[in-house]
Order: C-alpha cells, then sequence, then structure tokens
C-alpha cells in the first residue's frame, strides 16, 4: 500500500489498545455508510494508466515458396524438387564438347537415387536440436525459457481479428471464472499437504479496470504434481456467500483448517467492513463457518484480556501447525477495516502480536490454555508488552513479513523483517526476534551487506538437511520514497540464521520475474512459488502470473517439479516427521554461495553456529540449533564440515539427484561438438570430389577437342583400361570392350567408343563397388556433386575420393 505522504501524525493503537479514541467508533453515524473518503494513506497498489488488453489474432496466411530459375534466354521454368541434383544442362558446354552431349542424350541415365530415409531423419534431428537451443544463450536471448507458449500475431483470412470482439469475449470468461484474470495481488494464500490455497485478494479482469477490484474467490494450486509456469495445475473453488472480499489480510492453517483473519475492505467503490468474525474453512469437509465477536484471553505479556478482536490489514502472518498457533504482527487500522470506524479519525498503525490458539490446542502463555485445549472457535491473546516491545526502537509497521524458525529454545523464534509505516521503514540490517515460549521480543543486528528497506516482500524458509542453518529467502517488495517515484524490487536475498548473514543471490543471464508487492510465496519441495504481486502500470496484464525458483540452485524455472517421497509435511528425510522441522524442506540443499559465508556442505554442517553480530539475549544467544544426522543410501553419515569460504558438495539425504543442467549442458556439447566433425569431415570429402568432378570435365574437354588418332590413349580410354584391371570391375570391362553394335553407347564423331552408363544392381555383393562406378561416372556424365549429396551419402563419396 502506498503510504500518505510524510507529515501526518496518526495515533498509534494496538488492534485491542483501551486508548482508542472515543471518536474513532461511531455505530450511530458511521456503521451504515462509510463518509466521503478522508485523505488518507493512499494504496500503492492503485493502477494508474494500464494500457490495454495484448491483441490475440487468429488464423495464417502461408506465402507461396515457388522458386524460379533464369538462364540467358528468356525462358523461365520451375525448379526440381530439392532432393534431386541440378542436372548441368548441355546448351552450356562449349560447342566441342558436343559428341559427349550427343551420348548423354543417346543413353539416358537417370538421377542419382536419394536416401529419403536419412533426409527425413536429418531434418527432424535438426529442427529438434534447434527447438531446444532457440532460447539458449549459445544462439538465443539467455534467460528464456525454451518450452512453453509463445506469444505472436496471429491473422485471420481477412487480416486482423477485431480487436474488441477478444475484448469482449476474455473479458467475459474472466468475470466467470476465478482462474482466469487479467493480475492478481494482495491475496492471502496458504500451502496445507501439498495444496496451495488462494482467497479475495483484489484482481482485474480488464486492463483498463479501475474499480471493483475486492473480490472473495476461492482457488488452489496443486504441487504434487509437476506443472509449466505458463498453465499451473490452478483450479477454481466454490466461491464462499459468507467470508468478506477482503485484501491484505492472512490465511493461519492447521493440518486440516483455514482461518480467515483481517484484511480491509473495498475503497473503490467505498465499502462499509463488517463486525469481525473469524471465518474458518474445513479442508476435509469443504465447508465455510462463522466464530462471531471473539475476545481476548489473558496471558503473558498480554493487554489484559478480555478485549474484542478487531480486523487488522496490511499485518505479517505466519502459521505455525506443529504448535498449533497462528500470529499476526503490526498493520493498521482505519474505517476500511474497523466496522464503524469514523472516516475522520485518521489510520492508526501497530506494533501488537496477535497470537490465536488452533481449536484443540494448549497453549502455556494463556492463562486458561496450559491444560485445556482452546475451544471451536480457537483463543486469542494480544501480545503488548514482551521483551522490547514497548520501546521506542520497537517501532508500528505495516507491511513487514514474519517468518518462523525452529530449533531455538523450546518453541522456536519468529523473525519479523521490513515492514514501515507513513513516517519511517524498518532497516533489515536489524532484524526483530520473538521467543515463543517466553513470549518475548529481542533485536538482532546482521552481518553482510543488506536489502534496501522496504514493504510487502514475501518470504520463504528452507532448513539445511542436518538443520544446522536454516536460509530464509525473500524476494520483491516495494520502496515507498520518494512518493510520486516508487519502486518495484524483483531481487532474491538469503538471510542464514543462526550466523544472520545476508546474501544476495545472483540473478544475472535468468528470466526474472518484474519487480512486485503484495505477492505471496510458499515453499514444497524445495522450490519457492511466487504467486501475484503488484507490478505497476508498465504491465497491462500478467496471467496467471505464477513463478517458481529452485533454492538449492538459485534459478527461476520454467516448470514446478514435483519430487517423490518424503512425509505428508514434506521435510527434510533426515528430519522427517519431527513436529519441530520445518515444511516444505525436501529436496533443498544449502546453496554454494551459502556454504561460502557459513562453512560446511550442501547438506549441512555449518561452522557459523552463532549470530557473528553477538546477540543481546533470548534463545540466540544461549542456545544451538538442533542438528539431524544425515545419512546416504548406505546407511553411513555423510555430513561433513568445512570453514567459510570452502564449498563442499556432500551427500545428499534428499531425492535432488545428480545435476540436471550440467547433464544438459554437456550432452548438448557434445551433440554439437559431433556434428561440427561430422560437417568439416564432409566439406573436406565435398571439396576432394568436386577437385576431382573438375578435373575430370577437362580432361573430357580435351578428349573432345583431339584429333581422331590421339583420343583412343585419352581420359576416357585410360578410365576404361583401369576399370578392367579391377577384378571387381569385371561386368563393365567386359561390356565395354565387346563390338561396339552392342553396346547402347554408340560411337563418338571420331569412333572412339564411350562407355555406357550401368544400371546400379538391386543386390548382391557387387552393389558397394557399383556405387563407387556410378560416383565416378556422375562425375563423366556432368554431374557435379554437391555438399547436399555428400551430407547424406558421405561413405560413396569417400570411395570415389578413395579410387581416384
Amino acid at each position: 500500500m502506498t503510504f500518505s505522504p510524510l507529515g501526518s501524525s496518526p495515533e498509534y493503537l494496538t488492534p485491542l489498545s483501551p486508548n482508542v479514541p472515543s471518536n474513532a467508533i461511531d455505530k450511530q453515524n458511521d456503521s451504515a455508510s462509510p463518509s466521503p473518503p478522508q485523505k488518507r494513506r493512499t494504496s500503492h497498489f492503485k493502477e494508474i494508466g494500464i494500457d490495454d488488453v495484448p491483441r490475440k489474432l487468429s488464423g495464417s496466411q502461408r506465402p507461396t515458396n515457388r522458386r524460379v530459375r533464369f538462364q540467358s534466354k528468356s525462358n523461365v521454368f520451375e525448379a526440381p524438387d530439392e532432393e534431386e541434383d541440378w542436372p548441368l544442362d548441355a546448351r552450356s558446354i562449349p560447342d566441342y564438347s558436343m559428341p559427349l552431349k550427343a551420348s548423354v542424350e543417346a543413353s539416358p541415365r537417370p538421377l542419382p537415387r536419394i536416401s529419403y530415409a536419412r533426409l527425413i531423419t536429418f531434418t527432424v534431428f535438426l529442427a529438434s536440436l534447434l527447438a531446444l537451443l532457440h532460447n539458449s544463450p549459445l544462439i538465443g536471448s539467455p534467460g528464456a525459457t525454451p518450452f512453453g507458449a509463445k506469444g505472436g500475431v496471429v491473422k485471420g483470412r481477412g487480416g486482423f481479428v477485431r480487436e474488441e470482439v477478444i475484448h469482449k469475449r476474455e473479458l467475459a470468461q474472466r468475470q466467470n471464472d476465478p482462474t482466469s484474470y487479467c493480475k492478481r495481488w494482495s491475496q492471502q494464500s496458504a500451502m496445507v499437504n501439498g495444496t496451495i490455497y488462494m482467497y479475495g485478494g483484489r484482481k482485474t479482469t480488464d486492463a483498463d479496470q479501475t474499480t471493483n477490484e475486492w473480490n472473495n474467490d476461492f482457488l488452489s494450486i496443486d504441487v504434487t504434481k509437476t506443472w509449466q509456469i505458463t498453465s499451473p495445475a490452478q483450479s477454481g473453488l466454490p466461491q464462499p456467500s459468507g467470508p468478506p472480499a477482503v485484501a491484505n489480510g492472512y490465511l493461519w492453517h492447521s493440518y486440516t483448517s483455514l482461518f480467515l483473519y483481517g484484511g480491509e475492505y473495498s475503497d473503490t467503490p467505498a465499502a462499509s467492513p463488517s463486525p469481525f468474525a473469524l471465518w474458518e474453512y474445513d479442508i476435509p469437509s469443504k465447508t465455510w463457518s462463522q466464530h462471531s465477536s471473539p475476545s481476548t484471553l489473558p496471558g503473558n505479556n498480554s493487554d489484559g484480556g478480555n478485549q474484542p478482536v478487531l480486523d487488522a490489514a496490511e499485518g505479517a502472518g505466519v502459521s505455525i501447525p506443529s504448535l498449533g498457533r497462528g500470529y499476526w504482527f503490526g498493520g493498521h487500522l482505519d474505517g476500511y477495516t474497523v466496522a464503524g470506524w469514523s472516516q475522520s479519525v485518521p489510520r492508526a498503525y501497530l506494533k501488537s502480536l496477535l497470537e490465536f490458539t488452533f481449536p484443540g490446542f494448549t497453549n502455556s502463555g494463556v492463562k486458561d490454555l496450559a491444560t485445556t485445549p482452546a475451544g471451536d472457535g480457537g483463543a486469542f491473546r494480544n501480545i503488548t508488552d514482551g521483551g522490547n516491545q514497548g520501546e521506542d526502537g520497537f517501532s508500528e509497521r505495516a507491511d513487514g513479513a514474519l517468518v518462523y524458525v525452529p530449533g531455538f529454545g523450546q518453541q522456536g523464534i519468529i523473525l519479523g523483517i521490513a515492514g514501515g509505516n507513513n513516517q519511517s521503514f524498518q532497516e533489515t540490517n536489524t532484524i526483530d526476534v520473538y521467543d515463543i515460549a517466553n513470549s518475548q521480543w529481542y533485536q538482532q543486528f546482521t552481518s553482510g551487506s543488506y536489502p534496501n528497506r522496504r514493504v510487502n516482500p514475501c518470504t520463504v524458509a528452507a532448513s539445511a538437511p542436518d538443520g544446522s542453518s536454516t536460509n530464509v529467502y525473500m524476494f520483491g517488495g516495494q520502496n515507498l520514497l520518494p512518493a510520486d517515484n516508487q519502486t518495484q524490487y524483483n531481487d532474491m536475498w538469503i538471510l542464514s540464521v543462526p550466523s544472520f548473514n545476508w546474501i544476495q543471490v545472483d540473478q544475472s543471464g535468468q528470466s526474472v520475474p518484474p519487480g512486485r508487492s503484495g505477492h505471496t510465496c510458499e515453499i514444497w519441495d524445495g522450490q519457492m512459488i511466487v504467486i501475484g504481486g503488484y507490478v505497476g502500470t508498465d504491465i497491462s496484464c500478467e496471467s496467471p502470473g505464477t513463478f517458481v525458483f529452485d533454492l538449492t540452485q538459485l534459478k527461476w524455472q520454467n516448470q514446478f517439479t514435483s519430487l517423490s517421497g518424503g512425509d505428508p509435511e514434506n521435510q527434510q528425510s533426515s528430519q522427517s516427521n519431527n513436529p519441530n522441522a520445518l515444511s516444505g524442506s525436501f529436496g533443498y540443499q544449502v546453496p554454494a554461495v551459502v556454504q561460502s559465508v557459513i562453512g560446511g556442505a550442501s547438506v549441512g554442517g555449518a561452522t557459523e553456529t552463532a549470530p557473528v553480530a553477538t546477540a543481546t539475549g533470548g534463545p540466540l544467544a544461549t542456545g544451538t540449533p538442533v542438528i539431524y544426522t544425515v545419512t546416504g543410501s548406505n546407511g553411513a553419515a555423510v555430513t561433513e564440515t568445512a570453514p567459510p569460504g570452502t564449498v563442499v558438495v556432500g551427500g545428499s539425504s534428499s531425492p535432488s539427484g545428480p545435476n540436471i543442467a550440467a547433464i544438459v549442458a554437456g550432452t548438448i556439447a557434445g551433440v554439437l561438438f559431433i556434428i561440427a566433425c561430422y560437417l568439416g569431415f564432409c566439406t573436406w570429402v565435398y571439396r576432394r570430389q568436386l577437385q576431382l568432378y573438375k578435373n575430370h570435365v577437362a580432361a573430357a574437354q580435351r578428349a573432345a577437342a583431339a584429333p581422331p588418332n590421339e583420343k583412343a590413349g585419352g581420359f576416357l580410354g585410360a578410365s576404361i583400361n583401369r576399370s578392367s584391371e579391377d577384378p571387381s570391375s569385371r561386368r563393365s570391362t567386359d561390356i565395354s570392350s565387346g563390338p561396339s553394335s552392342q553396346r547402347p553407347g554408340g560411337r563418338l564423331g571420331g569412333g572412339v567408343a564411350v562407355p555406357p552408363v550401368p544400371s546400379l544392381p538391386s543386390s548382391g555383393p557387387q552393389r558397394a563397388d557399383s556405387n563407387a562406378n556410378s560416383s565416378t561416372e556422375d562425375l563423366m556424365m556432368a554431374q557435379e556433386p554437391t555438399f547436399v549429396g555428400v551430407l547424406l551419402n558421405p561413405r560413396r563419396s569417400l570411395r570415389v575420393v578413395n579410387r581416384d
């Protein structure tokens, strides 16, 4: 969301603070309909000046490809088929070679036979190779995906299809299908058992749309199967009738349910928020239920309890199913989130941590849940005074991110990253750390260069196979200053815990998605799935707007690849079925660039096991990560350690397998090398055969021009005599030495017999030599060799070269 211009002074409140201004909520005057909007922090997702929908066309006209050949005379004729060699026209031979022409006409020889099977095989091979390399760095644009749909102009018989028709057809489809849209952002999403659920948010179905963007669409993406990013396994679920159309809320999730909390209502057109209710979606039964008017319970560092829960928006959320809890940090309250909030009262930013205990779970931090599980509607606790939360350096903020990291303390820690309000932004070189078991906040400084301050990034966390490091990936976000020149980021950063080193990912040469904010990210099979996001006004439509990043290879992929194996929570094999292990890390290995900073190997073994900047307190100061034993296929431990700056590719506890990219690159390089060698060989043979042809033509011309008594000793006679000396050519010699009346070739003007054109035998042991003879006679019959002919039959051409 775009912050309002600096200088306003909103009141800073927790979502449940008793200090809410008495005039903020006026149910009598403002609950029925909102007052005209006042000057408030405007949405940084507001789209202005969007271009129109890309033109879609149909049909195609294929141009006629008719080749002609011109001679010195004014006659034009069609060329023969491309598979056939072009015969040397006798009219192009000077007059002194006419006797040779007479022999050719007297005994016409069929054109050389071409192996169509070889030609088709070679053509298919080249076409496949070019298709694979079309967008490769070798001959195409780097980073482009080699597969998938290619956009282009399509023409019909009458030219271009009318844009208005296409526009209306697509608009109608998008309005009726939640999976068809122009752009989508600010949605709520959650990953449960291999399915990504998405609810609400904002979307456009038309490039020019600027109103009615809020929706309550309900969708899912299946990540238990492999799919292309151009067509993800996305399905529309029944649109609920009860849950409101909200954006910038959060979907907490247990193993069997989704819980919709918070979010803001539409401001264009203005919509009145409803009284707060927590909506639950039961996944097995596929039903929605409402839990109305909940209040908080007293607990550690809380507000005292018995306070009504209010809707907040633009906060940061995280779910921890193993603990049965969900958290919401910061955000804001205003007339588009809280029912009855007067539009004349400024927006209030928050720094409280709202905790929700899932139904059926206990919580030692809540007084009434220490031994008794929460009821059907769950239980809320509002943490307002935990650790340094009440200090001046702990600022109110919205649009940040929360990340759960297990293994520190009794229940793990939560990291608060990025965010800001309309006066200041949170720097990324300081991370807020929440100790779950003790309900305490701490601050931890990072090491190394760090990202620019930002709001609305997305984050996922992946665990090393041995648990020695948890690597938090952050993609995108938005810089709101200056207000008239906001920047959408598309950079990728890794925060490695517990060392708290920031590491920037080198994305050069890749097809990186455009900068965005308000997107959501999920992790499964060691891959980050990026969904939607606001991309500014330069891109009119971006559908489906789903992208995949390989967290191990640090590469953007053209598809999501589902891995076989793993437990239902998709944990590392070495951490399988451990309630404290991270979900979605199956198949993940520590990237080389991270190893060079924290030490260890691809399976773990990090040597940096504490913050580089000494921790001031909490689990990071007193604890170390939980280490798991990683075993290979033979049962032996494969975890290796190495100092920072050294990269060790260790054993694997996951099915990630060999380096597929290296294998493919090596295979392509080998194929190209073989093709280059073959073409070089054929070039050499072609040049030799062409030189022999020229020599034969010159000899034939000299023989034709010589006096009659010299022709018998010329080229033709020499060729016949040499052929008769070869036992394998005895049949040809016998025919040539017979009576001239039996030879179909007749005699030349000087009385010298011209050898007839032998027909190739259909089978038998003489076929190979007949091919050689035929090639030699091709030279004698003015058949100039072609490179294509050599390419398709190099053995025959090589025999001609060796024979001469």
